[in-house]
């Protein structure tokens, strides 16, 4: 086998909540994708990947079936379509990173007159949803009967055209839930995007998936923390350092012309506000600067 034949193929959302977010995730990794806006398939220009479009509950189906060995998918996607995978068929796939982004919760949502007091509420009652697999094993863990009818779009509206009593549905604001009149009663689970892949991936393809994990780990770790440059009394460093958001072991050096205090440089994993900062600057910090950080390799 040539190199030229030695590549991967990774299946994505062709339009929707996670592909652009995902195709910037493949740019900040440093691979080069040219895609006109209705192409389905494209070759990374300095990597060996290779990027099919396609529809989002498509993909773990391509990814098992080894059309193509990695996916980037929904949580939510993944589960519904494992749990109506009663032959097996997706016993291949497993996840191999948790990307972060398209963050939602799938939920039980019902309309404020309706009275909810827990799972057994539902007892006997009529839910609505696009995620019957997922709605049919919670009921069935519970010890609920219940009517399912299945929605493709549009759920949040079956109350009030009297299609069903509550609904099971994707969350991620609630805005869409209050403006039809809907609250939500119980979280099912959480969901965002993962990379899947499939158990094909052996010597090299399985050495460039590796080599991609760690630019996506690099990436997602970056894109998660600040580097922090600050100065600092010496005798008040041991406290400056622990009020810092996920830092561990910070860079300690000297301050030129000034011998009570140092310089703290720090890679911060946790969110850094103002807050922060001003605690910081309450325990006798100062110059503090908070920078992004672009990319970062262990």
């Amino acid at each position: 086998m040539s190199n030229d034949e030695i590549r991967l193929k990774i299946a994505i959302q062709k339009s929707g909540r996670l592909t652009d977010k995902t195709l910037d995730l493949l740019e900040k990794c440093g691979i080069h994708l040219v895609r006109s806006k209705d192409q389905l398939f494209c070759r990374a220009q300095n990597f060996p990947l290779d990027v099919m479009f396609v529809r989002d509950d498509d993909i773990p189906e391509f990814v098992s079936m080894n059309v193509c060995q990695l996916g980037v998918v929904g949580q939510n996607v993944l589960e519904e379509e494992l749990a109506l995978d009663t032959a097996g068929e997706l016993a291949n796939i497993e996840v191999a990173e948790e990307l972060g982004f398209g963050k939602c919760r799938l939920c039980i949502a019902a309309p404020h007159d309706f009275a909810y007091d827990g799972p057994a509420s539902l007892t006997g009652k009529i839910i609505a949803t696009s995620y019957k697999g997922i709605l049919k094993a919670f009921l069935k863990k519970q010890g609920i009967e219940a009517k399912m009818v299945s929605m493709e779009g549009a759920v949040e509206i079956a109350p009030r055209m009297k299609i069903a009593d509550v609904i099971c549905d994707l969350v991620s604001t609630g805005t869409t839930l209050t403006a039809n009149g809907l609250r939500e009663c119980e979280e099912i689970m959480r969901s965002q995007s993962v990379l899947i892949r499939n158990d094909s991936l052996t010597g090299e393809r399985q050495v460039l998936l590796d080599r991609l994990l760690k630019r996506m780990r690099g990436t997602l770790r970056a894109r998660d923390s600040k580097y922090i440059m600050l100065h600092a009394p010496k005798e008040r460093l041991v406290e400056i350092t622990k009020a810092l958001p996920g830092a561990e072991s910070p860079t300690i050096l000297p301050l030129q012309g000034c011998d009570d205090k140092v310089v703290v440089h720090a890679v911060c994993e946790e969110a850094v506000f103002w807050n922060t900062m001003e605690e910081l600057k309450n325990k006798g910090a100062s110059a503090i600067l908070v920078l992004p950080i672009e990319k970062m390799l262990d």
